[in-house]
């Protein structure tokens, strides 16, 4: 079956306290974005990549795109005002029966293998959304009060959601509503169940400058493993 990837970038990288957007900051030389655009790249050679990016950084994506050499498989397009709408913007171009993932920019570290375990359970269940149980103590908040949640039932939901093109598609012809955090929200409330699948510690989010340090410390392991 035909794969795309919906790879969202518009992060503003205001919580890394940098005027430069975090998909763009350099990783052991490298831009973050890069990196992510490889592993996808690498998973499936008939995978198509649908990178989506604020109109002002556009040049910037381009520039990154140029270093690879099978740079016909990536297409730009500019995003929206939100996640959803950027999602929305990218979904538009996907015109046949597919699986579809959605990632966000800045999980630079995911794998190979998560990627085409999400594409294996997206063909059996219509679905697969990444989720690795949480290991600290959950309090859920309500108002004043608080309680504490069991943590054996908790996850910690990642990217990429995966999903076939007849289900995402559909779903995300929906007004948006402030409920929509992710791509698995949006297709939940068009009333259909989610599967959820083994996903990555290691598939972190680069969101604050720490982040970086331990992204550089995963990529300097790996290297490492691959030598020996």
């Amino acid at each position: 079956m035909k794969k795309y990837a919906v790879i969202v970038a518009g992060g503003s990288g205001k919580r890394m306290g940098n005027i430069i957007p975090k998909q763009f900051l350099l990783l052991k030389g490298k831009a973050v974005l890069w990196y992510t655009l490889d592993t996808f790249l690498r998973a499936y050679s008939d995978l198509k990549i649908i990178l989506v990016l604020p109109a002002q950084h556009i040049q910037k994506g381009k520039a990154i795109i140029e270093s690879f050499e099978v740079k016909d498989r990536i297409n730009i397009i500019t995003g929206g005002d939100t996640r959803f709408h950027s999602v929305q913007c990218g979904l538009k171009e996907i015109k046949e029966e597919s699986v579809v993932f959605v990632h966000d920019a800045v999980r630079c570290l995911v794998s190979v293998p998560l990627i085409q375990r999400c594409y294996k359970n997206a063909l059996e269940h219509g679905s697969a959304v990444p989720a690795v149980a949480a290991t600290d103590s959950i309090r859920i908040v309500n108002h004043a009060c608080h309680t504490v949640a069991k943590r054996e039932d908790v996850r910690i939901i990642q990217t990429p959601q995966t999903f076939l093109s007849n289900i995402i598609l559909p779903a995300f012809e929906q007004e948006y509503t402030d409920a929509f955090t992710d791509e698995a929200t949006v297709v939940e409330t068009y009333g259909t169940e989610i599967f959820l699948t083994e996903g990555e510690y290691d598939n972190i989010k680069i969101t604050r400058p720490v982040d970086m340090m331990i992204a550089e410390r995963i990529l300097e392991e790996r290297s490492a493993l691959k030598q020996v």
